[in-house]
């Protein structure tokens, strides 16, 4: 009968500053009951931070600045003009051309277990005013990878774009190629890449933002192929991880190997910006190379 009434429950080792915050002093519980979701457990510090502040916060630990994993749609509210997204290509369907065993199936729990249809979101919105192409990949839909339908939708994102003289970008997040369409996987880096081209041969801009992971055939692809390339603080980003390179060259690799701050170094981006700051970086770039009037003084469309 109370069956359902009452939310799931799980138990956390809390550290004694939450301990504090929660004021349980004095009591020697170690392990205390809290509702599920009240609490997230930053995966670098291991701190457990309150989700409302964290989600306040952009994903962003205030204790140690670990830029967690976003989702597609946090993003599009993120750096979008609010209400100015219409999404492009929503009927297209994940098939399954070389018959592999379970993919429907896993398709299928992917989309139940996300509410997406597919790893990357695509459409039109406007960044301060300005009309753009915008691009947006989700790790938690089988980790981002890039299969037919991803690379469909990022070649007719950019074609779109072209055709209607839109500057393009595009927030990268993936795990490379998926295994389970083999060549059909990997044909979409030279299709995704040729539309760029023919994008910047047209004259127009492609903002590439790269975040934690963008790894394999996304970033031998399209995600290193922006005219200015940005990234998130921590970011992994290079084509096979370190730990395959180790194990592979019999090596230790440098620290922080592959990591945005690496990249920027050895000049591979062209800046990391910080969530709270992407969304006016991004429309001073569009200003300055959309050449708008507003660019000269500073203002708004």
């Amino acid at each position: 009968m109370l069956r359902g009434m009452f939310k799931k429950t799980t138990y956390i080792n809390i550290t004694s500053e939450v301990k504090k915050e929660m004021d349980t002093t004095g009591s020697d519980r170690e392990n205390v009951e809290i509702p599920e979701g009240l609490w997230t457990k930053c995966p670098k510090c291991g701190h457990a931070v309150y989700t409302k502040d964290l989600e306040d916060d952009l994903l962003v630990c205030s204790h140690c600045g670990h830029n967690l994993r976003m989702g597609a749609p946090m993003r599009l509210k993120m750096i979008l003009d609010e209400g100015s997204f219409k999404a492009w290509d929503e009927a297209i369907e994940t098939g399954n051309p070389l018959d592999f065993p379970g993919y429907p199936e896993k398709i299928q729990k992917a989309q139940e277990a996300t509410g997406l249809k597919e790893a990357v979101i695509t459409g039109q919105g406007t960044i301060g005013g300005i009309p753009v192409a915008f691009g947006v990949m989700d790790a938690s839909f089988f980790m981002g990878s890039m299969g037919h339908v991803v690379g469909e939708k990022i070649t007719r994102m950019v074609e779109r774009a072209t055709r209607d003289k839109l500057p393009v970008v595009m927030y990268c997040c993936s795990g490379g190629a998926r295994m389970q369409e083999g060549m059909f996987s990997l044909m979409q880096m030279a299709k995704t890449s040729a539309a760029v081209k023919r994008h910047g041969d047209a004259g127009l801009p492609y903002f590439s933002v790269l975040t934690d992971p963008t790894t394999g055939g996304v970033t031998a692809s399209f995600a290193m192929l922006g005219d200015i390339i940005l990234a998130e603080p921590g970011a992994l980003v290079g084509f096979a991880g370190p730990r395959v390179i180790e194990q592979t060259i019999g090596q230790k690799l440098p620290k922080g190997f592959q990591r945005a701050e690496f990249l920027l170094e050895h000049g591979l981006i062209d800046a990391i910006v910080e969530r709270k700051d992407q969304k006016q970086v991004l429309e001073k770039l569009l200003r300055w190379h959309m050449k708008t009037p507003e660019a000269v003084t500073g203002g708004r469309a």
